[in-house]
């Protein structure tokens, strides 16, 4: 990926465009089955690209509880796209919304007073909820309700290529009836820096206007793109993560954690104290992160099975504390005497916690 990206063919992105760049967008546009597509630095400005193009300020829009738009994004949302968040809860499983949901919080028109719904912001996979996935039939009768009710769609598929690759369905399979979607070309891909966002060819073109008022137009961005094309061609590998994700949880569980079986990369833990035990996982030199009330395992392209297989040695069992050498020595767990992390020295921290 660092070869691609010093060998990589530039222009000015900002003026007249640079073709390897050019090259990734039409690249991911085509996999999407989507008209045009524009890189954007980070997921959160390809999200809130889309709702400034979509929503007029005090437009309500809906949303999954949980989803990314509405929690991890410091508001934008409202506060620079102007639009009303109303969460809808996950009445067809984990991180997922029924089209009935859809329709009653649509509602019909009323009064000129009234608050307008005008958009639809679906996530898949759901990150919040551990990675859960959408079905191709079940989003496309969710969009099919929003669509009818005049909404418009808008996918974050920040993690769409963990659908796809679990499904086996090409990820244009994923966005069917969505008028805008955001892919991410880090997480488990790995590319250092950037995503997609995907629409109309004249969603695009507001979009670049958009891009630009943000501060994301980027000179030589073909550097970062050449990046983005290998990582399309790392797709395929996302059933490995899966699969150590799942070697993780039963680990986990066989030790007496109450670790969810994951669907795709990500393993939610239920804990009882969860600053001690992200302290705990930190000294012991395993990095994780809180989500949705939970500690958040996650595996990726810098994980391999001896990172799954060291980070186990570490964890041990829930009531064990760690020794010096970092693995569960058997002591009783200490309680949490601060929020936040401790630094675990100099130890090299096994790895499932990160993208």
């Amino acid at each position: 990926m660092r070869a691609a990206m010093a060998a990589a063919e530039v222009g000015d992105d900002v003026l007249d465009g640079d073709p390897t760049m050019r090259e990734l967008e039409v690249r991911v546009a085509g996999v999407l089955g989507a008209a045009d597509a524009l890189w954007t630095p980070s997921g959160s400005m390809g999200n809130l690209i889309a709702l400034m193009a979509h929503l007029n300020r005090g437009d309500a829009f809906l949303a999954p509880t949980g989803a990314h738009v509405l929690d991890a994004e410091l508001g934008t949302a409202a506060w620079l796209a102007g639009g009303m968040p109303r969460p809808l809860p996950h009445d067809a499983g984990p991180g997922r919304v029924t089209p009935d949901a859809v329709r009653r919080a649509a509602g019909a028109p009323g009064p000129y007073f009234t608050l307008r719904t005008t958009l639809l912001c679906l996530e898949n996979t759901h990150n919040a909820a551990g990675g859960t996935i959408t079905a191709p039939e079940q989003h496309a009768a969710v969009a099919a309700a929003a669509r009818a009710a005049k909404l418009r769609v808008h996918l974050d598929g920040a993690r769409l290529w963990n659908a796809a690759a679990a499904l086996g369905v090409p990820p244009g399979a994923l966005t069917v009836g969505a008028d805008t979607v955001q892919v991410c070309l880090s997480k488990g891909l790995g590319a250092p820096v950037g995503s997609v966002v995907a629409g109309s060819a004249e969603f695009v073109e507001e979009a670049r206007r958009l891009r630009k008022m943000l501060g994301g137009g980027v000179r030589q961005g073909g550097v970062l793109a050449a990046a983005g094309l290998v990582a399309l061609d790392r797709v395929d590998r996302l059933v490995e993560d899966h699969r150590r994700a799942r070697t993780l949880a039963d680990g986990l569980r066989e030790r007496g954690w109450q670790a969810a079986v994951p669907q795709t990369n990500i393993v939610l833990i239920a804990v009882a104290d969860l600053d001690g035990t992200l302290r705990r996982f930190e000294e012991a030199g395993v990095r994780a992160v809180a989500m949705s009330g939970q500690v958040r395992l996650m595996t990726h392209c810098d994980v391999d099975d001896a990172d799954i297989t060291a980070a186990l040695d570490r964890i041990g069992s829930p009531g064990a504390g760690t020794g010096e050498d970092g693995r569960a020595d058997g002591r009783t767990a200490y309680a949490p005497t601060q929020r936040g992390l401790r630094t675990g020295g100099d130890r090299a921290p096994a790895r499932p916690g990160g993208r």
